[in-house]
């Protein structure tokens, strides 16, 4: 499940190529019931944690024919109704275009204005029905080892919660209730059996979705559930992979910044101004960038943002506030509170706003071949960097620090120097505001829906107006050839299996061991369509 960003909680990710090289990841796969390409084409997901306790939220495009269809996610518990619900669409986009790598513009100050201080940025500071538990002794027949551990109706969704004893069993249950599973999917399931996952199945009514051009927009899904590990399993999804997958992951914690404990950890080169061209092809520049970041650091995942989500500057949206935290999960957190966030425990000790959270956003790209396990995360310390904060001599800060707070973002400027006139003795240059004649400064833009992006990485030099050292470019010069990205192939051999976690919500995963660069993108691990006439129990099931 997703993005995003979802994170999770959050998340955009998809299994899909449509006009570029790379798509969304999601955590699952989704099963029909004819041969038709059923796609997951743009995941978010955002996770939030305190504790033991993570919840995924996600949000999922399908493309395919306008018929039934499930999505399976693997899960680290049982999950009942009270554990899930649907959640507007909006909120995917406020935090995804909060915490997105963000363009400023800049202008030059009249040199000969008297007192001016320098300027620190254009910043925009903002600051239910009873329970259906499903027979646990049901079992599909011929004792294929499948049991129904659950079952409930959520919006659009009918969903049933399975347990396992071998993947072949759940194969076969999955194709004999009229799923058509991925070619190549069993070893994946394997994977997530051997560790004790359970299996979320999401069927669709197509009746209650808006279908445009093939596209499905489904009512994004939000669960929570308790496990000591923190992971996102995103292997899954690799089963009905279509070329590279793209994979962010928003992760909102009280204080916290969250990075990978299973792959390497990198930051966005961050803080360098830009060529004016950038204005109108920033989605392009920034891809580029982060390709180009990737060839210097393989397999990495990639820091773009951790800020505190009650604050940002400059600010492509507001900042979160309390009920939108609330919504994407400090509601059922141990420490929610009343005034603002969460529920009726800690009235009066909680947070104002969206203060006390800190937002990071992990950014991955990867293949079948280089993904070998989920996406595990890790608390790491606090980071600084990407602000308009000038040190000794006036040069602007660059990279990420260490800090006692988390100020990190990736940010990139358009400077216009001053071309009036200079009739004073002593002209300060160099001091950088808003536009002339007092006009209002334009909004930063944000780069989104970045796996859609067409690459251009042999433009990236002429993007640039100075060196950027940590990953050798230099403006003007062109760079070596990237290596091509491998085919996707089914792996010969299985997945090596996951610890006992599970993908209990694909943002914030503490499941089954299946978490990956890909995981980040949301909890589903496999998608895949389906057609059906018949609700998904083993009695109405007749041969």
């Amino acid at each position: 499940m997703r993005t995003p960003v979802a994170l999770l909680a959050a998340a955009t990710l998809s299994a899909a190529t449509l006009v570029t090289p790379a798509t969304h990841a999601f955590c699952g796969f989704y099963v029909g019931g004819a041969d038709a390409q059923l796609f997951n084409n743009a995941t978010q997901v955002v996770l939030m944690r305190e504790g033991t306790r993570t919840v995924l939220s996600m949000q999922n495009n399908y493309q395919g024919p306008p018929s039934n269809f499930a999505m399976v996610v693997p899960v680290p518990v049982v999950l009942q109704k009270e554990n899930v619900k649907t959640l507007p669409r909006e909120i995917f986009a406020r935090v995804d275009k909060l915490d997105a790598p963000r363009l400023v513009e800049y202008w030059e100050q009249d040199p000969c204005m008297p007192d001016v201080d320098e300027e620190d940025g254009m910043a925009d500071k903002s600051a239910a029905s009873p329970r259906k538990k499903g027979s646990k002794a049901e079992s599909a027949k011929d004792d294929l080892g499948v049991t129904v551990e659950a079952q409930f109706v959520v919006g659009e969704y009918e969903i049933v919660i399975l347990s396992a004893k071998d993947s072949s069993g759940l194969d076969t249950w999955l194709k004999r209730e009229g799923y058509k599973i991925p070619a190549g999917s069993e070893p994946y399931l394997r994977a997530y059996v051997a560790a004790g996952s359970k299996f979320f199945v999401a069927r669709v009514d197509a009746s209650k979705v808006k279908f445009d051009k093939g596209m499905a927009t489904l009512s994004p899904l939000r669960f929570h559930y308790d496990s000591p590990d923190f992971r996102l399993p995103v292997r899954l999804g690799l089963a009905n992979a279509n070329g590279p997958q793209d994979l962010i992951v928003h992760v909102l914690a009280r204080g916290q910044r969250y990075d990978v404990a299973n792959y390497p950890n990198v930051t966005i080169p961050t803080n360098f101004d830009v060529a004016d061209t950038a204005t109108s092809k920033f989605g392009t520049f920034y891809a580029t960038l982060f390709d180009r970041t990737l060839v210097v650091n393989p397999k990495a995942v990639v820091t773009e943002y951790s800020w505190d989500a009650g604050s940002c500057d400059p600010c492509p949206s507001p900042a979160l506030d309390g009920s939108e935290l609330s919504t994407l999960g400090a509601d059922v957190l141990t420490g929610g509170d009343a005034d603002g966030v969460g529920g009726p425990r800690r009235r009066g000790k909680g947070w104002r706003g969206g203060s006390g959270f800190v937002l990071t956003r992990l950014h991955a790209r990867y293949t079948k071949e280089s993904l070998g396990e989920d996406l595990v995360f890790k608390a790491a310390p606090p980071i600084v960097g990407g602000r308009e904060i000038r040190g000794e001599g006036g040069a602007l800060e660059h990279g990420a620090t260490p800090s006692s707070v988390n100020n990190f973002q990736g940010r990139y400027a358009i400077r216009h120097a001053w071309t009036g006139p200079i009739a004073c003795a002593n002209p300060r240059r160099g001091i950088w505001g808003g536009p002339p004649a007092g006009a209002p400064p334009p909004r930063p833009q944000a780069a989104l829906d970045l796996a859609f992006v067409a690459r251009e990485s042999a433009s990236l030099p002429s993007f640039v107006k100075e060196e950027v050292p940590e990953i050798g470019v230099k403006p003007g010069v062109p760079l070596p050839a990237a290596p091509a990205e491998p085919a996707a192939t089914t792996p010969a051999a299985p997945p090596p299996a996951p610890k006992k976690g599970g993908c209990a919500g694909c943002a914030t995963i503490p499941s089954t061991g299946a978490s990956g660069a890909a995981a980040a993108a949301i909890g589903l691990g496999l998608a895949a369509l389906w057609t059906r006439r018949r609700r998904v129990t083993s009695r109405d099931r007749r041969d």
